[in-house]
């Protein structure tokens, strides 16, 4: 047993798990390799949030049942939000499949590949934390979600919230930054709700201000944030801290009061955008994004149109779309009818888009001409590229080498999605 193959479809959690794991299994000698067939051990690390997603995981699945006949002696994993407690239904569906793990569930394969190594992988493994990071890294510091919403079926694959202690996450970084990461993403489900759980109740401000004096880290952002616990003292340590990044990500899910009490969401538009104006009035120049779900059950013409409106009325940097899908398990699949079809959530999916690629085409041309500093993280068709502090995604072409570096650049053009910029004069 020699290699592994990780997929991995979904959220930065997702991205997260699939690292820690990857690590574990390097801990143990095996090496990544990029086809599933060549692989020892096969994970697929699947999410279900949306309906694509899921037959994403389900296709993959099933288009390697071949690979698993023609060597019976692999080990093929599914794990993340797909497995839920009963397992029986996917080990029916999938009968190739070994294992069935729940998110950061690494443990049954661990077991299964320290057994055929003959390894105790306990006594292997001294940290999750990736051994070979990049310029950014994911750092997990909350899971699970307390948050019942009628459409998310987070809180039934994830758990309840169980926040790490503030040491372990500052060890964590502190390695990470040791090996080179100049950047961290903190993540949660409900980032902002960060310690509410622990027994000297920290919170997440008490975190940024940990992070913020470790040694080569330069730049640190967590997501996503919760309207509900999004706190002065958060805000105000953004705004204090220099090294955590003027960039807050808050899901608003509709701009209609009718549909937050549907979904189960504890705030009104009022309320949501109260805490829109406290951030803005402590950050003149922070960029915001938010999630919008269109088409949820009920939704009528006017309550999408408050959507819209509220998208239009902050101006957001970023604004991540869905149509409705019900998920199986869900209070919404259980006791709401799906009434919006399809050609509806379509028109209404693409209006919210167009009224955003408008705004970010007026939002970004602005920063034509400026100077910005960016992280570079890596290459693109020959372009280095990388964010702004606001998160903004900027591409450059040079000859020389500046991965991982902090560089300046001058901004000569804008897209809706990304900026083109060349480097500013010393």
């Amino acid at each position: 047993m020699r290699s592994y193959h990780l997929w991995t479809i979904g959220c930065q959690m997702n991205t997260a798990d699939s690292e820690r794991l990857g690590s574990a299994l390097e801990h143990l000698g095996l090496v990544p390799v990029d086809k599933p067939g060549d692989a020892d051990v096969v994970v697929l690390n699947s999410c279900v949030v949306r309906q694509s997603a899921e037959e994403k995981v389900v296709g993959t699945l099933t288009s390697w049942q071949p690979i698993k006949k023609k060597n019976p002696d692999q080990v093929f994993a599914l794990m993340g939000c797909m497995v839920g407690p009963d397992t029986s239904q996917l080990q029916r569906q999938f009968p190739h499949v070994d294992l069935f793990m729940r998110p950061q569930q690494f443990a049954p394969l661990l077991e299964m590949v320290g057994q055929r190594l003959d390894l105790d992988w306990e006594e292997c493994l001294d940290s999750l934390t990736p051994n070979r990071p990049g310029p950014t890294c994911f750092v997990p510091i909350i899971h699970g979600c307390d948050l019942m919403c009628t459409f998310c079926i987070i809180p039934y694959r994830r758990g309840r919230q169980v926040s790490r202690p503030v040491d372990e996450v500052a060890r964590e970084v502190e390695l990470l930054s040791a090996r080179g990461v100049k950047e961290v993403t903190l993540l949660g489900q409900t980032v902002d709700a960060y310690g509410h759980d622990l027994a000297d109740k920290p919170d997440l401000a008490d975190l940024l201000t940990r992070l913020n004096d470790i040694d080569g880290l330069e730049r640190i952002r967590f997501l996503t944030s919760h309207p509900s616990f999004m706190s002065d003292r958060i805000i105000d340590s953004v705004a204090s801290l220099p090294k955590v990044c003027e960039h807050i990500n808050l899901p608003v899910q509709s701009g209609d009061d009718n549909v937050l009490t549907r979904m189960r969401r504890p705030y009104t538009s009022g309320e949501y955008l109260a805490v829109i104006n406290r951030i803005k009035d402590a950050l003149p120049h922070v960029s915001l994004s938010t999630d919008v779900i269109v088409g949820f059950p009920g939704e009528t013409d006017e309550e999408y149109q408050r959507s819209l409106d509220l998208v239009a009325q902050v101006r957001f940097d970023k604004v991540h779309i869905a149509a409705y899908s019900p998920r199986p398990g869900t209070i919404a699949h259980k006791t709401m009818a799906d009434d919006i079809g399809l050609e509806a959530k379509t028109e209404r999916r693409v209006g919210l888009e167009n009224l955003q690629e408008k705004i970010l085409t007026e939002v970004n041309a602005k920063l034509v001409g400026r100077e910005e500093e960016i992280l570079v993280e890596g290459q693109l068709r020959g372009k280095w590229q990388g964010r702004t502090r606001s998160n903004k995604l900027v591409y450059f072409q040079h000859q020389d080498d500046y991965l991982g570096q902090l560089v300046r650049v001058k901004i000569t053009h804008s897209t809706p999605w990304s900026l083109q910029a060349s480097l500013a004069a010393a």
